[in-house]
């Protein structure tokens, strides 16, 4: 067994998840076009990528036990190459509709098998290596977002754009072949599957699972949004995300030093606080000072995911991978919830700010785009919430970690 060769391969699989989301975002006009698609139909399809990787992840969970991590990682080797494949050659609706979905499923396999991998290969280093390896998710949206852009200036359609992904996929699939994987740790361990599912349903567990559904909805809500909002604001909302997701992957390369000064439970304090300001800043401020106030959120984002998962597998590792993949599930499934409701918000917004009996259509173009751009600002603003409310927890948390600290670590 190669710890360092599993881990490695590992980030280029999550390469391939993560480009798969800014191609597809990339593609939609052109599917619709091409499809004769309404944008209702489009939002079924690539709602399926989020649904589909849910599901992998609540049932490979703990299936890496039973049949063990190299199966899930060949699962998603297939499952890319055919929703790869499928989505390349689709013809109509509905086979856009099964790509999307093998695609969301091996997208969620990687996850499954690969975070209670990488938990395992380095239990005393869970938290700073599950940032090391989530570096590979905006790390990943950054690469597909730019090969997108690169691509078409050069003519180049999203067939061949999507195209580029077997290349990713050839290597990790042949950095994994032939590899020895370890059992989970909670095999090792000798704990029975029965205290596995019996650890995910304490209280501890499930208030970390909650917390899930708010960091998740923090980090991914609005990045679905920015670049649609911010196009009227005076900046490229597409560069915005792009800055936001650099800079994610550049903290996360460097959590090491985070985690060993501030505690895993110390950098969720500090990345509540730091959302919670950036998408306020960010809903009261407008031009280049944008990205002032995206910098802000990208640190604050930058750790929710991965040390949520560490922290987990750390104070309560009776979860196992079954937790781990709760986890990473719930996350995904909130960003279905708080699209839409960040969208009915922004709606609203603009609704209450046109001239009495006055239409969008009836409005000078300018005076449009500003309405727009505030009511959508304001709709990144109200998601503030939801990193105050962590903040709340996770300093009583924190307090109560403080108070039982010798006694730390059951579950």
């Amino acid at each position: 067994m190669h710890p360092s060769r599993l881990f490695r391969a590992s980030c280029v699989a999550l390469i391939v998840t993560a480009m798969s989301f800014a191609l597809r975002g990339e593609a939609t006009a052109s599917w619709i076009q091409q499809f004769q698609l309404t944008n209702e139909q489009v939002g079924w399809i690539n709602g399926t990528a989020f649904w589909g990787f849910t599901l992998a992840m609540i049932f490979g969970g703990p299936l890496c036990d039973a049949i063990g991590l190299g199966r899930i990682i060949t699962l998603a080797m297939v499952g890319h190459a055919a929703g790869i494949l499928l989505t390349i050659f689709a013809w109509d609706y509905s086979s856009l509709y099964a790509g999307t979905l093998l695609f969301g499923i091996a997208n969620g396999s990687v996850e499954a098998a690969c975070n209670p991998l990488i938990a395992t290969l380095y239990p005393k280093d869970q938290t700073t290596r599950l940032n090391n390896f989530h570096v590979w998710f905006p790390g990943g949206i950054v690469i597909g977002g730019l090969l997108a852009f690169v691509f078409g200036k050069l003519g180049y359609g999203w067939q061949a754009q999507f195209a580029t992904l077997l290349v990713p996929l050839g290597i990790y699939g042949y950095m994994f072949i032939g590899q020895k994987f370890p059992q989970t740790a909670r095999v090792q361990r000798g704990e029975s599957t029965g205290s596995m599912f019996l650890a995910c349903l304490s209280p501890g567990f499930l208030l970390m699972v909650l917390c899930m559904l708010m960091t998740a909805a923090t980090e991914l809500g609005p990045g679905q949004w920015i670049p649609n909002i911010l196009s009227n604001a005076g900046v490229s909302g597409i560069l915005v995300l792009v800055w936001i997701t650099g800079l994610m992957a550049v903290g996360r390369q460097f959590a090491g030093a985070f985690v060993h000064r501030l505690s895993p439970i110390g950098m969720l304090v500090a990345s509540a606080a730091l959302s919670a300001l950036g998408l306020y800043t960010m809903s009261h401020t407008s031009g280049v000072m944008l990205f002032g106030a995206a910098t802000i959120f990208a640190f604050g984002v930058c750790f929710f995911w991965p040390t949520m998962l560490g922290f987990v597998s750390e104070i309560f590792p009776r979860t196992g991978a079954l937790g781990l993949a709760i986890m990473g599930g719930a996350g995904m499934l909130s960003v279905s919830f708080i699209l839409p409701v960040i969208g009915r918000v922004y709606d609203e917004g603009i609704a209450t700010r046109l001239p009495p009996g006055v239409t969008m259509a009836g409005l000078p173009a300018a005076d449009l785009a500003g309405i727009q751009t505030q009511a959508g600002l304001d709709a990144l603003g109200q998601v503030a919430v939801l990193p105050l409310a962590l903040l709340g927890i996770f300093i009583l948390i924190a307090l109560f970690r403080k108070k039982t600290q010798p006694t730390a670590g059951a579950s």
